[in-house]
Order: structure tokens, then sequence, then C-alpha cells
């Protein structure tokens, strides 16, 4: 595999017009940031990344104010008590976007926030605390506890609250098979750990965060 170095030279011969910095874009947000937000708003945050899923991201974030209010601003005490009644009430409103199942999916995930909480005083604090050099632990922890949040959506939504991560696009798939980290899409534990030790083979020579490793990767391949 090419260390840092030479990983942003080939970038930058790919994209001469555009400079290092604005390849590796916006840093993700410090530990002691992240850990004041509240759970409502991680709550939010996750909700929203399962419905930008598959559709505009735009049309979900213009319906948002429609969202919370449905949700009780994301309270998860609150959203674990509804009724199935309550959520296909949900249905009937045309302020929302009407898929049954990603609203089935925001109670059980409610469920999931106040079991972390109760197991971690915060989940904000849970994730903010969780090692970066083993991001995907935290990837799957949302996949097998939560709904809705496997393949990339746990990383995404790690990424839209500004918790430090790699996601794994199809332009970082490829940078990754062209250094030989991996020789096919990685969804098994072997492969996904493969690919952890590469990125903190990275960080650690650049001091860089994973966010903007992984960047540079899927920069470097065009």
């Amino acid at each position: 595999m090419k260390n840092w170095s030479e990983l942003c030279e080939q970038a930058l011969n790919l994209h001469p017009e555009r400079r290092l910095d604005e390849i590796l874009g916006p840093l993700p947000l410090d530990s002691m940031t992240l850990a004041a937000l509240n759970d409502d708003r991680v709550f939010s945050v996750m909700t929203r990344r399962i419905f930008r899923a598959g559709l505009k991201h735009s049309l979900v974030d213009a319906k948002w104010p429609a969202f919370e209010q449905a949700f009780f601003g994301f309270n998860p005490e609150a959203v674990e008590e509804m009724s199935d009644e309550a959520l296909e009430q949900l249905m009937h409103n045309p302020q929302l976007i009407r898929h049954f199942g990603k609203i089935k999916a925001t109670r059980a995930n409610a469920v999931l926030m106040t079991d972390l909480a109760r197991e971690y005083g915060s989940v904000a604090g849970m994730i903010a605390q969780w090692p970066e050099d083993n991001i995907i632990g935290l990837w799957q922890l949302f996949k097998k506890r939560g709904k809705q949040l496997g393949g990339n959506s746990g990383a995404y939504f790690l990424r839209m609250l500004g918790k430090d991560t790699f996601i794994l696009t199809d332009d970082v798939i490829v940078a990754l098979k062209a250094q030989g980290v991996v020789d096919k899409k990685p969804t098994a534990q072997r492969d996904l750990e493969q690919v952890q030790e590469a990125f903190n083979q990275l960080r650690e020579q650049s001091g860089r965060p994973l966010c903007q490793i992984s960047r540079l990767l899927a920069h470097s391949i065009g």
C-alpha cells in the first residue's frame, strides 16, 4: 500500500485544479463538542440519515420540521412509548415521508437510544469516546442493535453527527482494491478489519482524521 505522501501526490496529480486542503475537506467535531450534544439531537440525526437513504436529501431535509413535531422532538423515551396505532396514523400525514418500515424503525431505534443511555450515561458521550481505531466496531453496534442502520448507513449517520469515521463509498473501495487492501467490497469481519488496519496506518503516518483519509483515497483514483 502507498504511504500518505504518495497518495497525496497521486490525488493532486489527478486533480491539479484543487489544493490538498480542498480535497481533504472539513475536520470532524472534537470529542468534547460531540459529547455535549443532547441525545435527542443524536436520535434526530440518526433518523434523518435513515430517511435520506435512497431519497434526495433536500426532500427529506425540507420535511424535517414535520418529523420533529411528529416524533416529539426525537425524545427517545416518548418515541419508545408510541403505540402501533400512533405509528400507523403517521402514514396519513402528508407532511412526512410515509415509509412504514422506516417509521417503525424509528420506534425501535428509540429503544436502542434509551438502552445505550442507561449503559453509557449518554449516547453522545459513548459515541464521542469510542476509539477511532476501531470505528468498525461502532458501525457493527448500530447495525446489530438498531434498525435500518446496516450497509453504509451507520457510517453516514456518524459522519453527519460529526464523529470521525471513514465511509466505504464506491470510490474508496476502488482505491482500497488498487492499494491491495481488499479484493472485493468488504463486508466480512476479516475484510473490515483489514480496511480498519489500513486506515489506522495512514492515520498514524499523517496525523489526519479518518474522514480526511477517506476523502483522499476517493480522490486518489480519479
